[in-house]
């Protein structure tokens, strides 16, 4: 069958993610390989002191994404998709979107990146002796709750973007348990909310005397390969606004990003482990026991399939960087010289690879946005030198790759150091390792482990999500991590690059560094308005 009629006779499968600055959606064929592409560039805004973005933009977003999509089919293979095997949809974990009886949205989605939930994440956390982040959903009902805010009476349903768009395109109000957790806790054995905690939280808010209980308001859990619904015919008009597409085909569970980015990089396995590392950056570790007791910077989530999942989020990665490589461009635009974007990041990614090993002492904080971990409540990115350090091109480049993992290495050290876990395989995907070696050599450095990275890795969450589409028809008695090893992947694990000793120190002489002068960046919060 060529890919045409793979195409004409709705076979592929296709899968769309809703990322931070982009939605993009990816087909598969039979062999679970991207056939074809489609995007849609976008930006949050910063709305009333809180990140969001509107609903109109999200399904302008989703519909152009599909709509680039289709273009993009028409052009290579000359048809239309008319039917799919099946869908997927994954998008940014956690948030606060709440609908009232009308099912209209009762203020406006509140991303992961917002950090004013700072009293109800430390009451719940205290609450359930559990970690509870701070852009948990619960922590954005809570505080809403804690606030007064009036339309908490009026909720009838409470749901991450991914379940939003999968509800609206399929009817049913469910969500994949890798997402769910990031809600609320998941317990691993029953593979949907801890009862328990889901108890404590109703008794405690119950003298607001709500209409609703917390589990009535919840979508329903469901593991990777469980039946979440098909398309309906205005879940179609809605995705395919050429009215091309037709309803009737499945779709897999809602995910996260952070779901989605374990299956891409194979690594929903115990021991397993990946980095995804873009916007924002976090490292999925699979667990193969609980840890020993709650740690502020390790949220614990779940695999697609439900396993126990370490998880340390950052909210911020490569924005910065992005904003000096856009310097440079304006230098050389400057100077009349043609710019390459792709050039200009590799030679300077590659420049930072002749640095010293400890940057020369140069740090530089990535924080465009608050960060937990580090208890900054906004951003203020800032490079910080003496001046007797070694200021030049390469170190201030390294020290920008340094920074942009330096809060993930913060919390990693509590897994590795503290707890003692063992990793198998740590995979890295996303932007920070577009640039072959470089972002691998220094997340080596970091965590004192080889990382792999794969030559699949850049099809990112949207392939993961499609992925996870494709398992659902096509599992047989397979569960996720066997279907992935022996199916998808193949037994290929990718390219590695082991730490270096020198690298290694330096970047501990880095962190300890980073690390003590974070009270300049404390400052530049409290006194820059």
């Amino acid at each position: 069958m060529t890919t045409k009629e793979l195409i004409q006779g709705g076979k592929a499968v296709l899968g769309i993610e809703f990322g931070s600055t982009r939605i993009k959606a990816v087909l598969i064929d039979q062999e679970n390989k991207p056939i074809a592409q489609g995007s849609h560039e976008w930006e949050n805004q910063l709305v009333d002191g809180l990140w969001t973005y509107s609903v109109d933009r999200i399904w302008y977003g989703l519909q152009d994404c599909y709509a680039d999509l289709r273009k993009n089919v028409l052009a290579v293979y000359d048809c239309e998709i008319e039917n799919l095997a099946a869908i997927g949809i994954s998008a940014m974990m956690h948030g606060y979107m709440a609908f009232g009886q009308d099912e209209k949205i009762l203020v406006p989605f509140r991303t992961w990146r917002n950090t004013n939930t700072g009293q109800a994440a430390a009451e719940l956390s205290k609450l359930f002796n559990y970690n509870i982040p701070l852009r948990w959903s619960i922590s954005h009902l809570y505080q809403c709750i804690l606030n007064g805010d009036e339309h908490v009476k009026e909720i009838t349903y409470l749901t991450t973007l991914a379940g939003y768009i999968h509800w609206r395109l399929t009817g049913r109000k469910v969500l994949g348990v890798g997402d769910a957790s990031g809600m609320i806790p998941v317990d691993p054995a029953t593979k949907t909310y801890d009862a328990e905690m889901v108890e404590k939280f109703n008794a405690l808010i119950a003298p607001k005397g709500y209409s609703w209980k917390l589990e009535d308001i919840l979508p329903e859990s469901l593991s990777a390969g469980e039946d979440a619904g098909t398309l309906t015919e205005h879940g179609a008009e809605r995705l395919d606004i050429s009215g091309h597409l037709k309803p009737g085909c499945p779709l897999c569970p809602p995910e996260g990003d952070a779901g989605t980015g374990m299956v891409a990089t194979n690594a929903v396995k115990q021991r397993t482990g990946n980095v995804s590392a873009g916007t924002s950056s976090f490292s999925m570790i699979v667990l193969e026991k609980p840890l020993s007791k709650p740690y502020e910077p390790i949220d614990m989530v779940t695999t697609p399939d439900g396993s126990l999942v370490a998880m340390v989020h950052c909210n911020n990665c490569t924005s910065d960087i992005n904003a000096w490589v856009g310097l440079f461009k304006e230098y050389q635009q400057l100077l009349g010289v043609p710019v390459d974007m792709n050039e200009l990041y590799g030679k300077l990614f590659n420049a930072a690879l002749t640095g010293d090993a400890d940057c020369g002492g140069v740090m530089a904080y990535n924080y465009i946005s608050g960060e937990p971990i580090t208890g900054m409540q906004e951003g203020r990115p800032m490079v910080v030198r003496s001046a007797n350090d070694k200021f030049n091109l390469a170190n201030l480049m390294r020290a920008h790759l340094y920074g942009a993992i330096a809060v993930l290495k913060i919390g990693n050290d509590i897994l590795l150091n503290e707890e003692k876990i063992k990793i198998d395989r740590i995979t890295g995907h996303g932007g920070y390792f577009k640039t072959a070696g470089v972002g691998q050599r220094m997340l080596a450095a970091a965590l004192n482990s080889p990382i792999s990275v794969m030559e699949t890795a850049g099809e990112g969450g949207a392939w993961g999500i499609a992925l996870l589409a494709s398992y659902l028809i096509n599992k047989g008695t397979r569960n996720l991590a066997d279907w992935l090893e022996d199916v998808v992947f193949a037994g290929n694990t990718g390219t590695s690059i082991a730490p270096t000793p020198a690298d290694v120190e330096g970047f501990n002489q880095y962190i300890e560094n980073y690390k003590a002068c974070l009270p300049i960046e404390a400052a530049a919060v409290e006194n820059k308005k």
